[in-house]
């Protein structure tokens, strides 16, 4: 007989339980990863009446490819656009939920009696809650489609790019065995240096290469390239002193920009599933029953502080998002459980050696308890909103009202804020880029050219050259290229500024350029050479050949802009989820489906009468590949439209039936009706709509869009008549094409 390596028999044990308890907790309509926990204490060193994994080591070494792949996955599903959409009122909640929990946990760690590292840990484990948790729950309890759901989904995705970043903050505190300001914001900006440089280089180069190569990438091909993509960012990270979780997430994050993104989930998700499964049973095996017992009252205080901090900080980043209190309190209490993360937080602890062994079962008796509770609280989360309001002073209610409905009226953009925002991207990004370069160029050709030449003056006049001349095209842009906006034209007309403060930023940024080429000639020679000759000459080579370099910089600005949207354009009108974008007013999208014997199919919009009845409007009808924008009244509804619905919590809950729509976890609708939204615009000296009726005013044709309410004087107007003259700063709901409203404001 042969011999079986005691990888494969442990591999079989590890799969084989983590199957039976997935199929119980499945039917038991449980999460899975507490299946797969509970498996995995089976197997490990603490149960002895089943078989036990005999070979640690390798199930670790597994475990730590599971969640490479798993943070990879999360990048493909994240794309750095999407969390631009996600909207200031999630971010704000967000922010102000995790800032909250991190102190709360690094107190009550302390307050235990922990380590400073021990309390570290427990605030960045408690960061983040639980999409499978959540979505599961919304999706039983039939809430999805109310408005605190995109709220809550937002915060969803702001998390998990912060507690990446937690992770590898972490990761720097635990080596350096400081906790000091100025060591946290050093690797802050080296983590926001290097990112920028991956996204940027990664944005240039892999959507044309995929795109050149698409003849001859099968299924199989693009799953090996994108796998070795993955691991190969995962050693640069690693080589450069972060985290191979962080290498996964960038890399994932730079192919959901492509339009490769989609195939490449789907390839991977068998991949992921497999070794993220042998993950959470890794994790199981760290759970010993003595130390659950020994530390019961830890895993009390961290399910207390989970509960009531969580749900205390998400309610008060609602409210000062500027959502209404029930809305607020919806929100707070869906966001009250420990997520998947807790899970590789704590492992990161374990693997850096940092964190003492009690942490890991306390978070998992804490996520266990979670889970079981969310349920309840979203259930519960409007009876406790009646109850509380009945509690507080009415004056009180009506100034957070006040306060709700003055954050959420749309302020126009002021052209300051808009030309500050270009600059400072065109300054930083460039800066960003030339630093890089001269790194590279230092660190691999200076070190070559000392090799293969004996003259020392021409090696250093040689990498001088080279280097200025790929920096060529970014120093023109960070000294010379204007802001592409209507508002950079209207403040240098405008007589009254008198142009005196775009003169001094353009001086800022011309300064900013020559320090910059200091910099990279001072690495080189003294700094009096630098800048006496050096310096004045390359300002001088630019000056001179500044069409050329500027045609050049305008190629490569035009390639990065092409492939960054490539996935739009391929899309056509479209981009992903219509409720990606939920604006925090009353009405929002929500999508349905008209199933094949629908009462209504064939019936003009007009006869069925659904916006008199329901108080709802149809944003856009989706058929096959096409979309229809706000559809005239003839047109008929067909099995298996897709339509978009705007309305009230309220109106959508009665329309609901009239659908008979099953839920959906959300990221199931298509791909392409991203670009759909409700958003909102202000009748000032931007749109120039005063004094026009809605349908004078060509809004709908502009937008393909549709009015759907009008804020005015305080007072809103719903489904406003197409004669409704605009007056001086009406605020106008629209629901249409997401780049058309904004080119409508901007023109």
């Amino acid at each position: 007989m042969g011999h079986l390596p005691k990888l494969i028999a442990d591999l079989a044990l590890v799969l084989g339980a983590g199957a039976i308890t997935t199929l119980l907790f499945r039917r038991l309509k449980q999460p899975l990863v507490l299946g797969y926990i509970i498996a995995g204490f089976l197997v490990g060193p603490h149960v002895s009446v089943v078989p036990t994994v005999i070979d640690e080591e390798n199930i670790k070494i597994l475990a730590e490819i599971g969640v490479i792949f798993l943070l990879f996955s999360l990048g493909l599903e994240f794309s750095f656009k999407k969390l631009l959409r996600v909207g200031g009122a999630a971010s704000i909640t967000a922010i102000v939920e995790i800032g909250a929990i991190l102190i709360l946990g690094y107190m009550v760690g302390r307050w235990m009696g922990w380590s400073d590292m021990d309390s570290m840990f427990l605030g960045g484990l408690l960061a983040s809650s639980s999409t499978t948790i959540i979505i599961r729950a919304f999706d039983e309890l039939g809430v999805k489609r109310q408005q605190f759901a995109g709220i809550v989904f937002g915060v969803l995705i702001v998390e998990d790019i912060v507690v990446i970043l937690l992770m590898v903050l972490l990761s720097t505190v635990a080596v350096t065995k400081q906790f000091d300001g100025a060591t946290l914001i050093s690797s802050s900006l080296q983590l926001l240096f290097f990112l920028t440089v991956w996204f940027i280089t990664g944005i240039f180069l892999l959507p044309t290469f995929l795109r050149k190569a698409k003849k001859l990438l099968d299924e199989e091909t693009l799953l090996i390239l994108s796998i070795g993509l993955c691991l190969g960012m995962v050693v640069l990270a690693t080589q450069i002193g972060f985290s191979a979780e962080l290498g996964a997430f960038v890399m994932g994050s730079i192919l959901a920009e492509t339009t490769s993104a989609e195939k490449i989930e789907h390839l991977l998700k068998p991949v992921k599933d497999l070794f993220g499964a042998v993950f959470f049973v890794s994790v199981g095996m760290l759970i010993d029953p003595a130390a659950m017992v020994e530390h019961k009252w830890a895993i009390l205080w961290v399910t207390l502080l989970t509960i009531f901090g969580k749900m205390g900080s998400t309610t008060i980043g609602a409210l000062l998002s500027g959502q209404p209190l029930k809305q607020s309190i919806q929100v707070g209490m869906s966001m009250a459980q420990i997520g998947e993360f807790a899970f590789i937080v704590a492992t990161l602890g374990i693997t850096l050696g940092v964190t003492s062994d009690f942490l890991f079962p306390v978070a998992v008796g804490a996520s266990a308890i979670t889970t079981f509770t969310t349920p309840y609280f979203i259930k519960i989360s409007e009876p406790a909103y009646n109850f509380i309001s009945r509690l507080l002073p009415a004056t009180f209610i009506n100034s957070l009202n006040r306060y709700s409905s003055g954050a959420q009226n749309i302020q126009a953009e002021s052209e300051w804020k808009i030309v500050l925002k270009s600059y400072a991207i065109i300054v930083i990004s460039n800066a960003i880029i030339i630093v890089a370069l001269v790194m590279l160029s230092f660190t691999f050709l200076l070190p070559f050219l000392r090799e293969k030449t004996e003259n020392e003056v021409l090696g250093k006049i040689a990498v001088l050259i080279v280097t200025f001349a790929a920096c060529a095209p970014f120093f023109w842009a960070l000294m010379a290229r204007k802001p592409n906006n209507s508002a950079y034209k209207t403040l240098w007309l405008d007589a009254k500024y008198n142009k005196g403060p775009l003169v001094v930023l353009e001086i800022l940024r011309v300064l900013i350029a020559v320090l910059v080429v200091g910099f990279m000639v001072d690495r080189l020679y003294s700094g009096l050479i630098a800048f006496v000759v050096v310096t004045p000459v390359a300002i001088i080579v630019l000056v001179v050949f500044s069409q050329k370099i500027q045609g050049f910089y305008n190629r490569i600005h035009s390639r990065f802009l092409d492939n960054l949207h490539e996935r739009e354009r391929e899309a056509e009108n479209v981009n992903g989820d219509p409720n990606a974008a939920l604006s925090p007013w009353d009405a929002h999208l929500a999508d349905f489906e008209v199933y094949q014997n629908a009462p209504f199919i064939g019936i003009p919009l007009q006869e069925l009468s659904w916006r008199e009845k329901y108080g709802i409007n149809i944003a856009f009808i989706k058929r096959g590949e096409k979309i229809i924008y706000a559809p005239s009244a003839r047109e008929k509804l067909y099995p298996m439209d897709e339509l978009g619905i705007i309305g009230t919590d309220q109106q959508l809950k009665q329309f609901k039936p009239v659908m008979d729509a099953i839920d959906e976890p959300p990221g199931t609708q298509a791909e392409d009706t991203d670009n759909i939204a409700l958003q909102k615009i202000v009748v000032d000296e931007h749109t120039l709509l005063k004094g026009m009726t809605i349908r004078q005013s060509g809004i709908r044709e502009k937008t393909s869009g549709l009015v759907v309410g009008i804020e005015r004087d305080g007072k809103r107007i719903l489904n406003p008549d197409s004669h409704t003259v605009l007056e001086w700063n009406d605020v106008i709901w629209i629901v249409g094409d997401r780049r058309k409203i904004q080119e409508l404001v901007k023109d």
